[in-house]
């Protein structure tokens, strides 16, 4: 008989519970990728919608002895963003956007906490793809009205806002407090790997035609909607993974959970939900505790500190997102596809950032430590990214990649690993249906920061881009004061 090959064995040693949690870790992932990549391709357009062309009109005439061309330097520019305040309406573009996210995040957790997971995140994904696309189809059928794209924006914003709450709570259903900053960490990369992936999708058609730059991005978050509905599974059942008299809390009341066999037949129970393999029988134990109140999730200790801190750490990280592509092609004088491919670096020392954060707050235990001495180090590195036309390719690269990880560390370790912390909360007393509202609240809070950032750089970009990073650097320097201020007054945090 032949030896079972050493891959299968590998394989056969992992328990049913293990693999559904690498499943559901997988595709939380790709889920919450697909949201970010759906958002990069504003971004990438930017340089498309108003454009200097004034160069291209030079060539066309140089070799002619016509008289001089008529044709003004924003005449190839998308109308309406062909005006000289093109900076002020690209910025109230993200601003619609992230103001909606804002204000609809609040409400998210709360409706998310008393919905299904699984159908509340495919409503919302299908709805982001279907504005997406729509903000496309605004290049393929040549409208010109600022109006439409705004409601696009604002309506996008919203519908985006069921992804967050609905992966935390997901993947802290499946997942424990133990290497939580490690586990999250490496998961909360799907952000930047979005970024990327967005932003090679939009390069990829931003000069030829940039209505496809959201199109297919459209498609995608809006294909990943219907895996969801297919596969998502909200929390650990032991129907599911096969486990066998164990505990475990469930909507944060204890349940006993029997297997047995009769007769060798199986019997179906309606305890018994996904793809059954032996009998369960449930025996609760006590009531089903209620969702917790808006108001009840703000006096979790904590929770409004670390919220102010994310609003500071996320003006500076979506500043970035939003402008940096555009940024770059001003300074470095790069075009719209290689600008949006070099800003792809800044993302990629966001997952090291967002990865090496986690494992050292696991190590110290000092969630707040880590993020408060990020933030120390970002303040200069952002001072030297300000000057970026003046070095080379390979320093900028450089800049690119640690200027990513400071910013993106604390970013990403408080909406994770802090969030689910505090969402289960020893002050809760067990009950898990607070997680999706207190991650709701710290991420909306910081999403109010994210819609003031790239407003603000939009208005203090036409007064010259030092004007934008010396607002990023007080933001930073805000963020950290507030650090300061949880080691003053719950030092628990840092401990």
């Amino acid at each position: 008989m032949a030896p079972v090959p050493p891959g299968i064995r590998f394989l056969a040693s992992f328990k049913r519970d293990q693999w559904y949690r690498a499943f559901t870790f997988g595709l939380t992932f790709l889920l919450y990728t697909s949201f970010h990549l759906s958002r990069k391709p504003i971004s990438i357009v930017k340089s498309e919608l108003h454009k200097n062309c004034s160069a291209l009109h030079e060539l066309s005439t140089a070799g002619s002895r016509q008289l001089p061309s008529l044709h003004t330097e924003t005449d190839c520019s998308w109308k309406p963003f062909d005006k000289s305040n093109y900076k002020q309406l690209l910025g109230a573009m993200d601003y619609s956007f992230l103001c909606a996210y804002a204000v609809g995040m609040f409400l998210s957790g709360i409706i998310g906490e008393r919905l299904p997971i699984r159908l509340y995140l495919t409503f919302g994904m299908l709805m982001s793809g279907l504005f997406t696309c729509l903000f496309g189809l605004g290049r393929i059928y040549n409208i010109h009205n600022l109006s439409f794209y705004i409601f696009v924006q604002v309506a996008n914003g919203l519908v985006q806002t069921t992804g967050w709450p609905s992966v935390v709570t997901c993947i802290g259903n499946w997942f424990g407090k133990g290497r939580r900053g490690l586990i999250m960490g490496i998961w909360n990369s799907h952000t930047s790997v979005g970024n990327i992936l967005g932003s090679l999708i939009a390069g990829y058609w931003v000069s030829s035609n940039w209505g496809l730059s959201f199109i297919i991005p459209g498609l995608v978050i809006a294909a990943m909607g219907v895996v969801c509905f297919l596969f998502l599974i909200e929390r650990e059942y032991c129907s599911v993974t096969g486990c066998m008299f164990k505990s475990p809390r469930v909507n944060g009341h204890k349940q006993l959970y029997h297997s047995y066999k009769q007769g060798g037949k199986s019997q179906n129970w309606d305890t018994e939900l996904l793809l059954p393999v032996q009998q369960v029988v449930v025996v609760k134990s006590e009531s089903e505790p209620s969702a917790i109140s808006f108001m009840g999730a703000l006096r979790i200790p904590g929770v409004i500190e670390f919220s102010l801190c994310l609003l500071f750490a996320k003006l500076v990280s979506y500043t970035f997102l939003f402008w940096l592509p555009l940024y770059i092609t001003k300074a470095a004088h790069l075009d719209a596809k290689k600008a949006g491919e070099l800003s792809t670096l800044f993302d990629v020392g966001g997952i090291v950032g967002g990865i090496l954060a986690g494992v050292i707050s696991d190590k110290l235990g000092k969630r707040a430590t880590t993020c408060a001495v990020m933030l120390l180090l970002a303040a200069p590195t952002l001072y030297g990214f300000s000057m970026i036309s003046e070095f080379g390719l390979g320093p900028t690269i450089g800049m690119l990649l640690v200027c990513g990880g400071l910013v993106n560390g604390p970013y990403a370790l408080i909406t994770t690993a802090v969030s689910a912390d505090l969402g289960t909360h020893k002050s809760l007393k067990g009950n898990s249906r607070a997680l999706s509202t207190v991650t709701a609240i710290i991420d909306g809070t910081g999403s109010v920061g994210a819609a003031i950032g790239p407003l603000l750089a939009g208005v203090l970009s036409s007064r010259g881009w030092n004007q934008v990073f010396y607002m990023l650097m007080a933001a930073d320097f805000l963020a950290l004061m507030v650090c300061a201020r949880i080691h003053a007054n719950r030092p628990c945090y840092w401990s």
